[in-house]
C-alpha cells in the first residue's frame, strides 16, 4: 500500500498533505506527527488520498472534533466522517 505524508507551512499553520491509501497504521503515524505539532494550527490536506480505511476515518473524525481542519476531503470520506460523528454522539 502506498501512502505519503508531506509537511509544509502556510499562513494558516502546519499543513500535512496526505496521498495514497490511508489505513490504521498510517493514521497512527500521522497521530505521532500531529502530537509533535500540538501547539500549532494544523490542516490536513486530503487532496491526493485515494482510499481510506474505516480505522483511518475514525481517526480523521476524532482529530476534526479536536479542531484540526481537513481540507480537500473526498466526498465519500467526508460522508464517512459525518456518519462517524453521529455514531460517536449516540454513545
Amino acid at each position: 500500500m502506498t501512502y505519503r505524508i508531506s509537511r509544509s507551512q502556510d499562513p494558516k499553520g502546519i499543513v500535512f498533505g496526505l496521498s495514497g491509501e490511508m489505513d490504521r497504521e498510517h493514521a497512527e503515524r500521522l497521530k505521532d506527527l500531529l502530537a509533535e505539532e500540538a501547539h500549532r494550527s494544523i490542516l490536513l490536506d486530503l487532496k491526493e488520498v485515494t482510499l481510506v480505511a474505516r480505522d483511518a476515518v475514525q481517526f480523521l473524525a476524532s482529530v476534526e472534533a479536536r479542531g484540526i481542519q481537513i481540507v480537500n476531503c473526498p466526498d465519500y470520506v467526508r460522508s464517512w466522517i459525518a456518519a462517524e460523528k453521529v455514531v460517536r454522539s449516540q454513545k
